[in-house]
């Protein structure tokens, strides 16, 4: 009797183990098989699909030697209150060894108003902070060298208005735009599919999208124009494969406006960088990283005839998954956050952004935001992470779950050819739809306990206590009114009619509005001034129901 052969002992054991309760697939619902070898990887050729970090097609990463010549930018999300209130959170983050900065802003600024509009009230300072002057962007980086300290703004539908602001402090502080380094987010498409803070149409807000990376590509070369989001698809409950999909569909429209324009691609491709989500499942994670990465180098270079190798590579900054953290047990979102920055850095993240425990029920404490901190130090400095490049590449299970993802983005980018293109798809809810579809087959998964959630659905304690939260003062949305006041008062309002004039002017041309809203901008005109200066030719977006 001949000897069975070890793969025949293999799937013999195999048959006899008895099934996990819970059926091994990805968080996204992709099943898994139990075991992965070179038969999953056929036609797989190391050199060509593989290859070396810091060469097309940049599967192992954008850089040789990554992490072993430099750390990602350790960049925690900070804004509430005022621009005072805010500025203090940054010189306490900077003291504690963040090396970049990353603001949110209230939700009156991301739609578009003053804290001063009725519509405010109530919101003024409570999820961000509340910007509505270029003083109040004066002091939010009073103290900081904006010539060394590089900033990122989490900002879309009046991103160019505030890009304006933060381009006029920095030339009334004497500071050469050529240094300045940072992100400004300046994604609509993305909050067409699901963030929802929309103030114009499609068009014209992909035409501002587009007016910014136009007028940075030579003014502000070290400037990233617009940070491609994913992260806000996969919070409202998108799969990994949409998250990719949509996101690179979003890049690849605003490229081909640009070109459209006349631009040239090395011109501006180098400065577009990506933002993505990372989620509880380290390994899909990862191989969503670099699915993205070739795709985005195959595009640059083929589709688009990029020709410098910096136009190929996609650069990311990664924010661990908010939707994944829980009001019960909150400081178990320590833990989940450790993984998935494990996943981030294993993915080859450029810049991270780790959650606090307690954003579930709060803006960060500073103890709390001072441990999400310290958990990237950790990473980065005890657990030995950094010391060799892409780590995981060559495993039959990362190159295969590399190689499926990559397949899946593509019927996506094939099917939004098929409703004609990004605008017809957005327009008819069809990216809504998808990940309303996603997110509602997950939650069944987690409703049924086929999906595990320690501290809902499993391993609950009958009783908790209570973590300390940061509460925003009330007093910061009274004191916001007051400058804004203050403000208004002061202003040579003959300026700020003139300017506004002009920018209703320019905006109802083909002409770059960036100057005409710097401008703006050194008349004290306000977040919500100028943009319903804007809206009077643009109109503002109503839009279809999601069906």
């Amino acid at each position: 009797m001949a000897t069975p052969s070890p793969l025949d002992r293999y799937q013999r054991d195999l048959a006899a183990a008895p099934p996990r309760e819970q059926p091994p697939t990805t968080v996204s619902g992709v099943p898994i098989d139990p075991l992965y070898t070179q038969a999953n990887l056929p036609n797989f050729d190391p050199d060509r699909d593989l290859g070396y970090p810091g060469q097309y097609p940049f599967t192992r990463g954008v850089h040789a030697s990554m992490y072993r010549s430099r750390l990602w930018t350790m960049r925690q999300f900070a804004g509430f209150g005022t621009a005072r209130q805010t500025n203090e959170r940054f010189k306490f983050l900077l003291d504690k060894g963040q090396t970049g900065l990353s603001t949110a802003f209230d939700l009156p600024t991301l739609m578009g108003l003053d804290s001063d509009d009725p519509r405010s009230l109530g919101e003024v300072g409570r999820l961000g902070v509340a910007v509505d002057s270029l003083d109040d962007v004066q002091q939010l980086f009073e103290g900081i060298d904006l010539a060394k300290v590089s900033v990122s703004m989490t900002i879309n539908a009046p991103a160019i208005v505030v890009m304006a602001y933060f381009l006029a402090n920095a030339r009334d502080h004497g500071v050469d735009w050529k240094l300045l380094r940072g992100t400004i987010q300046n994604d609509i498409l993305k909050e067409f599919h699901a963030q929802n803070e929309i103030v114009f149409p499609p068009e014209p807000s992909v035409r501002l999208v587009c007016d910014l990376i136009e007028f940075c590509a030579d003014r502000v070369p070290q400037w990233n124009t617009v940070s491609i989001s994913g992260y806000h698809i996969r919070e409202a409950g998108s799969t990994a494969a949409q998250e990719l999909a949509f996101t690179l569909a979003d890049g690849f429209h605003y490229v081909e406006t640009c070109l459209a324009r006349g631009m040239d691609i090395d011109g501006f491709a180098p400065r577009l960088s990506f933002f993505f989500n990372s989620h509880n499942d380290i390994f899909e994670e990862v191989a969503k990283y670099r699915a993205a990465r070739v795709i985005w180098a195959e595009a640059a270079r083929h589709k688009y005839a990029a020709k410098q190798e910096a136009s190929w590579k996609l650069r990311f900054h990664a924010q661990t998954a908010g939707c994944s953290l829980q009001d019960k047990q909150p400081e178990v979102n320590l833990i989940r956050v450790a993984y998935q920055a494990l996943a981030a850095a294993l993915g080859g993240c450029q810049s991270l952004h780790t959650n606090s425990m307690d954003e579930t029920l709060a803006l960060p404490s500073e103890h709390a935001a001072t441990l999400a901190l310290r958990t990237q130090q950790v990473l980065a400095h005890e657990t030995g992470v950094t010391n060799t490049v892409d780590p995981l590449g060559g495993s039959y299970f990362i190159e295969t779950m590399t190689r499926q993802i990559r397949e899946r983005a593509q019927k996506y980018f094939d099917e939004i050819a098929r409703r004609g293109g990004m605008i017809a798809a957005l327009e008819a809810g069809w990216f809504r739809r998808e990940i309303a579809d996603a997110a509602f087959a997950y939650q069944r998964e987690v409703d049924a306990q086929r999906k595990l959630i320690v501290g809902v659905n499993a391993f609950q304690e009958p009783e908790e206590k209570p973590i300390e939260t940061l509460i925003v003062d009330e007093g910061a949305e009274k004191e916001q009114a007051a400058r804004l006041r203050a403000l208004k008062a002061k202003r040579d309002g003959a300026a700020v009619r003139r300017t506004l004039t002009e920018v209703k002017r320019v905006a109802a041309t083909t002409e770059n509005l960036l100057p005409a809203l710097i401008e703006a901008a050194e008349a004290r005109c306000t977040v919500g001034e100028t943009m319903q200066a804007m809206a009077e030719v643009f109109g503002r977006h109503a839009g279809p129901g999601m069906w």
